[in-house]
Formats: C-alpha cells, structure tokens, sequence
C-alpha cells in the first residue's frame, strides 16, 4: 500500500481461542481482519501472512490501475500519432494493451493466493 501508516498487531485470548488484529498506530483505528488461532503466536502468524498478502495485493490493484490509465493516454494519443514516425498507433496500443492484461493477470494471481484468516 501507498504511504500505509504503521500497524501494531494486538492478540487477545476470547474464550479459549486467540484473536489477532491490526491497528494504526497514528490512530488506533483497526485494519484488516481478525484472525484466530489456538495460540497467540498462530494467531499473530495468521494476521502477519494476511497483512503481507493485503500490501502485495494493493501493489498489485495499483499496478493495474495504472497500467490502465496509461493504456487509456496511449489510445486518446493515438490519434495524434503520424504514420511515419517510430511505431505506429497499432503497435503502440498492443503494446499498452498487453501491459494492462499482465498486471491483471498478476492481480489475479495475487487473488487467488489470498489465506484464510
């Protein structure tokens, strides 16, 4: 995530189980999801490899957002592309079309990977 505030992680025995969440540190506020465990450091494991996932799917998320507006400035551009001068509006929009379809087959990726809490 960008400029994402530091997290503390805090973990709690409830009834026999352990719950681990996140919260920023500026605020307080929580973040995230709970995750549970038959001790504290599963649970605190748990909440980590959500945590690590959530950062590496916003990157992912910005990634192709990005990769989209760039796409959407290289078709707008095309029109004021000459024919004769290095490569054409085609090649260029393939060429930002393919980039777009890579990071959403990253974030997919990075989707399909997401662990249980």
């Amino acid at each position: 995530m960008t400029n994402d505030p530091s997290l503390r992680i805090v973990c709690v025995e409830r009834e026999g189980d352990w719950i681990a969440h996140a919260e920023r540190e500026d605020n307080g506020d929580r973040f995230g999801v709970e995750c549970a465990g038959a001790t504290r450091e599963d649970a605190v494991d748990r909440l980590t490899r959500w945590l690590e996932w959530q950062r590496e799917h916003a990157a992912a998320l910005e990634a192709l957002q990005l990769a989209e507006r760039a796409y959407h400035r290289t078709i707008a551009g095309s029109a004021f592309i000459s024919p004769t001068e290095g490569p054409s509006a085609i090649e260029l929009q393939k060429e930002s079309l393919e980039a777009v379809e890579a990071a959403r087959a990253r974030l997919d990726e990075v989707r399909a990977r997401r662990p249980e809490n």
